[in-house]
């Protein structure tokens, strides 16, 4: 069978299907060529670039699984996938510890200025007086989405002598008493966090919660960072906070769109950036691709995959 891997992939996964017998095509397509191509395809693996909307599943006559080598599927319409009978699955183990280190590093530079320090360095300044920073050391972590990553970013925090507190709706009382997380709603968390990080899906249902009205409510001291998805903060709403001294800082990996272009954001000194790196490390990358080869491997087998994300 032929198999399209059009955003890259590690090495290791594709040799999973090389050994398996099927005729792989790395090709980083276009939306265009996309929808030119894909009719000859059995499986298609994408990360977050390509776009697997209704317009290319209607054309995939062919496609039998869509792998996502990574956690969020936002970029591919899994029930119209489902109706033509197309399985999407996902990798939703392989990035966890990355993205957590990587929340963690966001954390301490905006804490300390690591970013405008440096900056400073460049441009022959010598801020030392300006950058007081702050100790995480027995501030508040406010986590949204006590999901694999959240609970990881949770003991590296406990680990560093933060209290950690925590809502989502999903996630069982015993097992938050387990992770040392104090559940609690989203006002309380929003009003009594130091430092605010986003680890949820995107939904319907959470686009652009972080607004206005939160930002109010968050303590002007307050840093959030956002390694999860865009759309869940209102950039607009974001900028203004910033520039009004709402809060203290922020620190962006995801964007609502992506790349963002020119942003009004990159003018302010207190909010630092990263171009959607969360999962991008050596290891995550091989665990990611791995993990999805293998279940691509069973749907494309006629068995049932682990991972399976719109199973009817």
């Amino acid at each position: 069978m032929k198999i399209l891997i059009t955003d890259g992939m590690a090495e290791e996964a594709v040799d999973m299907f090389k050994k398996a017998g099927h005729e792989v095509v790395l090709d980083e397509a276009s939306p265009e060529r996309l929808l030119e191509i894909i009719g000859e395809y059995d499986a298609l693996c994408v990360r977050s670039r390509t776009k697997v909307r209704k317009e290319v599943i209607d054309r995939a006559v062919r496609l039998k699984v869509i792998g996502r080598a990574g956690i969020g599927v936002d970029n591919i319409d899994i029930d119209y996938a489902r109706e033509k009978g197309i399985k999407v699955v996902n990798a939703p183990t392989g990035s966890t510890l990355s993205v957590a280190e990587l929340t963690m590093g966001h954390m301490i530079a905006l804490a300390r200025g690591i970013v405008q320090g440096t900056q400073g360095i460049r441009e022959g300044k010598w801020l030392k007086k300006q950058l007081k920073g702050r100790e995480l050391a027995g501030k508040t972590l406010g986590i949204i989405g006590c999901g694999r990553i959240g609970r990881e970013v949770a003991k590296r925090a406990q680990a560093f002598g933060m209290n950690v507190i925590g809502c989502d709706p999903y996630f069982p009382k015993e097992a938050a008493e387990k992770a040392r997380i104090e559940l609690t709603d989203m006002d309380h968390l929003l009003r009594n966090a130091d430092f605010i990080t986003i680890h949820a899906n995107l939904t319907p249902e959470n686009y652009h919660m972080i607004n206005r009205d939160a930002f109010e409510k968050m303590k002007k001291s307050a840093y959030i960072i956002n390694c999860a998805r865009g759309g869940i903060i209102d950039e607009n709403d974001l900028y203004h906070a910033l520039k009004d001294g709402k809060i203290a800082g922020a620190a962006l990996d995801t964007f609502e769109n992506e790349p963002p272009g020119e942003t009004p954001l990159a003018e302010l000194d207190n909010v630092i950036f990263t171009p959607h790196i969360g999962a991008n490390t050596v290891e995550a990358q091989v665990k990611a691709g791995t993990i999805v080869a293998e279940q691509v491997l069973m749907a494309l087998e006629g068995k049932e995959p682990v991972h399976w994300v719109n199973k009817p």
